[in-house]
């Protein structure tokens, strides 16, 4: 009898290593489509839902992997930064991770942020977004644009925590241009 060149061992080590190679749910959500709905509690332990967005203006939705980690921070405060530009376009900013509300709220009061932190632990609205790191309860570092009827105008991808703030005022700009 041959021996296989495959052990059962071996066979489950690349089993494992299937969710990390697997596709993303990243085509989920697609620029024109309706924004996924979600309804999320805020730092301050409010309510925020997005369907009562509609009609008031434009939404900024980023997903970051964790509060207080370097990156995040860097973008959280880069958007604290920019809040005032953001809300000259008639635009709403949250940020949207699966930490829970407490990190949250300790989080936003240690950088003094002007706008809402939304906690999904559960990962539903990450996942909803396509954001969902594969195996992992965390966020992958997406912005979406969503418009005053709440369809997704713009996705970025390839965010740089530093310059995800400019570049959103920038995409409103171009985007309320009609360009």
């Amino acid at each position: 009898m041959q021996k296989s060149r495959f052990s059962l061992k071996k066979c489950l080590l690349l089993l494992s290593w299937l969710p990390f190679c697997a596709p993303s749910h990243a085509d989920a959500v697609l620029l024109g489509q309706p924004a996924p709905l979600f309804q999320l509690q805020a730092q301050d332990g409010s309510v925020v839902n997005l369907s009562e967005r509609q009609g008031k203006g434009w939404t900024v939705l980023y997903f970051y992997p964790k509060a207080g980690t370097p990156g995040c921070t860097k973008q959280a405060c880069a958007f604290r930064d920019a809040i005032a530009s953001i809300r000259q376009q008639n635009a709403e900013v949250y940020g949207v991770s699966t930490d829970e509300v407490k990190n949250l709220q300790d989080f936003h009061q240690e950088h003094k942020l002007a706008f809402k932190l939304l906690s999904d632990p559960d990962a539903k609205t990450t996942n909803a977004y396509g954001v969902k790191m594969p195996v992992l309860t965390m966020a992958k570092r997406w912005t979406f644009i969503i418009d005053p009827s709440l369809v997704i105008r713009q996705i970025d991808d390839d965010v740089d925590p530093a310059l995800d703030a400019r570049r959103v005022v920038d995409e409103l700009k171009r985007l309320q241009s009609g360009q």
